[in-house]
């Protein structure tokens, strides 16, 4: 029997491996998006030019695209190295990542709890499901699948310890207790070193705790006191906070967190856990972008209140006899808590990529329920195999037609607009699109269409000035430029920009707006010093003007264009010298 069951392992992993790979196949030949991959890759100076010890520095220091992650950023690094800016290569070490993961999900489970089939399920659910594509076959997303990595060999390295670690009952602890804790604590620090969003795990561990484990129960039977389950997890608590602590102030600072009404993010948490529910069940109408978050009608944020009630409900009330239903649903509403809206970061409403871990706890809650549900309905079981057989069937159908959009930006971003009509970010980068392929008309009217959704959004602004004045409309084009300018006025590097282009539409007021904005934000920054010297002098200013040349030069001897302008300006005006 022993020899069967290995060999079922062996068969279920191979399939795992080879299904996974055929259908994921599709996006090593799929190029970079325009949408994070350039500021994560192929824009990135830091991780394109591969591992160096000023690039390691970078990764642990930098709170760039407002998050601490530097192992996400040395993972880039490595694959630059690797094939360069040969998307497929990153492509390809994505996919690795995802069969790893299916791999560890049904190792982790079967040890766990000793069921192959139900945890064979689940790994396959995982692995075929189309909500996970977005985290899959986008390279920014690397931060999903490796912390993902990390979060599973956490689990299984506490499995580990909780088989050595000291029961009421024997009263003796196994060899190799210690080692497996330490790993334990180790895997899920490389975890928060990838994505912030895995600082939920320490509660997942009292979780499994209670069933699988059997560590926690509520009979009088306890085989392991309460007191040991809570400081055995300190050091994981106190890792989360700290990584808590970090990943707000970072995004913070990188003014990411949007701040509204707590009611507001309430509402709008528990209308996106139904629709993550309702997308489990029905994965149509997946995008890479959500519209805006909008909670809705008060009808509709009560009857997502009610039915988060009664699901909740129903597992309390059967926790007893199945206690994994209790342990899914908590798995799935902690663990996308970080990223439900509570704190609210960017204006997105929900994501696919969220759900790469969350969604395990709710397959859990699937496959071990119907099984229980067949159990006493041994009539059933044929018709159970086939209906399990269809529903993979039919996420492998949905999630190849979800692979297809992502073939390029193009059609990416065609099909988010078109699920998400209202959403600025998908007509914006759709409009970059258009402009990389030279349509710029389709460009133009996609901007507008940015800049009507979302005003304040300066992206948008400052593409729709761009195209606009490529279509010979530069009035207009100013007003827009303007408009980007005071959105990004704490910007050093876009005001510097912005001021830049002023000067070539001749536009030196707005320009010298931008540089003054510079140097007040940056007051050595010698090229805005001379920048702002040659629009002053444009304007007619040439006492000042002389003053900035001098400072340019004080702040940077060796700067021969500010040396050559500086002359020319001594030379018609000599009473400066």
């Amino acid at each position: 029997m022993a020899g069967r069951a290995k060999d079922h392992f062996c068969l279920i992993c191979v399939v795992l491996v080879f299904v996974t790979a055929a259908v994921y196949w599709p996006i090593t030949h799929h190029p970079f998006i325009l949408l994070d991959d350039e500021q994560y890759v192929t824009a990135n100076p830091h991780v394109t030019s591969g591992i160096n010890q000023t690039n390691l520095l970078w990764a642990f220091t930098t709170g760039e695209q407002a998050n601490w992650h530097p192992l996400t950023w040395i993972s880039h690094q490595m694959d630059c190295m690797m094939f360069e800016l040969n998307a497929s290569g990153h492509h390809f070490i994505n996919l690795l990542f995802h069969i790893a993961n299916t791999l560890l999900l049904l190792v982790f489970l079967r040890s766990a709890t000793g069921m192959l089939w139900r945890s064979a399920l689940v790994a396959a659910l995982f692995a075929w499901h189309p909500l996970h594509v977005e985290s899959v076959a986008w390279v920014a997303e690397r931060k999903d699948v490796l912390s993902t990595f990390f979060w599973l060999l956490t689990l299984l390295a506490w499995l580990r310890y909780a088989s050595k670690a000291k029961t009421a009952v024997t009263g003796q602890e196994g060899k190799g207790w210690a080692l497996a804790y330490i790993l334990a604590l180790i895997f899920f620090m490389l975890g928060l070193m990838s994505k912030p969003m895995v600082v939920t795990l320490p509660f997942v561990l009292l979780l499994i705790d209670l069933w699988p484990l059997g560590r926690i129960t509520f009979d009088g039977s306890q085989p392991v006191s309460w007191a040991r389950l809570l400081v055995e997890k300190v050091s994981f608590f106190i890792l989360a906070g700290v990584g808590s602590v970090v990943t707000y102030l970072v995004q913070a600072s990188g003014g990411a967190v949007w701040e509204t009404s707590l009611g507001a993010r309430l509402a709008n948490a528990a209308v996106a856990y139904m629709r993550y529910i309702g997308k489990i069940f029905w994965p149509g109408n997946l995008a890479i972008v959500y519209s805006p978050a909008n909670h809705g009608s008060s009808a509709i944020v009560a009857g997502a209140v009610a039915l988060l009630a009664l699901c909740t409900l129903v597992v309390l009330v059967n926790w007893r006899r199945r206690p994994y239903l209790l342990v899914g649903w908590l798995w799935f509403l902690g663990t996308l808590v970080p990223t439900i809206g509570i704190v609210q970061v960017g204006a997105q409403s929900m994501a696919d990529r969220y759900t790469y871990i969350p969604s395990v706890g709710f397959f859990i809650m699937l496959v071990w329920g119907w099984a229980d549900l067949m159990a006493v309905r041994p009539a059933w079981k044929n018709i159970s195999m086939i209906f399990a057989g269809g529903v993979l069937v039919g996420c492998l159908v949905m999630t190849s037609i979800q692979i297809m959009y992502w073939r390029n930006s193009i059609a990416l971003f065609t099909h988010a607009v078109e699920v998400s009509p209202d959403s600025y970010v998908a007509a914006n980068t759709l409009g970059k699109a258009f402009e990389k392929t030279g349509d710029k008309t389709d460009a133009l009217m996609m901007y507008r269409r940015a800049v009507q959704l979302e005003p304040h959004f300066p992206q948008s602004q400052f593409n729709y000035a761009i195209s606009l004045f490529d279509a010979g409309q530069p009035g207009e084009a100013i007003e827009h430029l303007q408009t980007a300018a005071h959105l990004e006025r704490h910007d050093a590097g876009i005001q510097h920009d912005l001021g830049l282009i002023f000067i070539q539409h001749n536009s030196f007021t707005n320009a010298f707006n931008c540089f003054s904005n510079v140097l007040v934000l940056q007051p050595n920054f010698a090229e805005a010093h001379f920048d702002q010297a040659c629009t002053l002098a444009n304007l007619g200013h040439f006492a000042p003007a002389a003053a900035e040349f001098r400072e340019a030069l004080r702040l940077q001897p060796d700067f021969p264009q500010a040396r050559a302008q500086f002359e020319h300006l001594l030379t018609d005006h000599p009473e400066l010298r």
